[in-house]
């Protein structure tokens, strides 16, 4: 189901009043969208289903914020992060999200759920854009992927750290 979308370099956005929310399993298949996660994408629910949610990652995004993610909901901690999606049509559009892990009634982690807002302007134009391409150019300095990434990820951590005690202190200060 996933077509290869080349970016358009649009920016679209959504109602500062919704929340876009999806429930993955633990593979991060897709097993819930909400209306607002089909509208602002461009798929139906019936495409979306089943899928990765990685099919509305934006190529911009660097790797390392990825890891972070997924090294944070895996250890069975919730993480706020800044990300740039991009749409059916090749649109994008930045979230600020929110994702935890979901946990059965043994409280074994089951699956994952985001819920993402509409994001601070100042923090995406003046601070995370930079960073990312930043991020990114990193990244793809290195002919070895896993060397770029690490490279990469030890960045944002010392960016992120730099006069503040943690990640989350610097999310929440943009």
């Amino acid at each position: 189901m996933p077509h290869a979308v080349t970016p358009t370099q649009h920016e679209i956005f959504f109602d500062p009043d919704s929340f876009i929310v999806s429930k993955t399993d633990l593979k991060g298949r897709l097993t819930y969208t909400n209306r607002a996660f089909c509208d602002i994408a461009g798929y139906t629910e019936k495409e979306l289903l089943g899928q990765p949610h990685s099919m509305i990652r934006h190529p911009d995004m660097p790797r390392a914020v990825f890891k972070l993610l997924w090294d944070s909901i895996q250890d069975g901690r919730e993480v706020f992060a800044y990300v740039k999606n991009m749409a059916r049509n090749g649109d994008h559009y930045w979230v600020f999200a929110h994702v935890t892990p979901s946990y059965d009634q043994n409280m074994k982690i089951c699956g994952f759920h985001s819920n993402r807002r509409v994001p601070r302007r100042d923090a995406v134009e003046k601070i995370i854009t930079p960073l990312y391409a930043e991020l990114a150019r990193i990244e793809s300095s290195f002919r070895n992927a896993k060397e770029g990434l690490a490279a990469s990820y030890q960045h944002l951590m010392k960016t992120a750290t730099a006069g503040k005690a943690s990640y989350d202190e610097f999310i929440f200060s943009l």
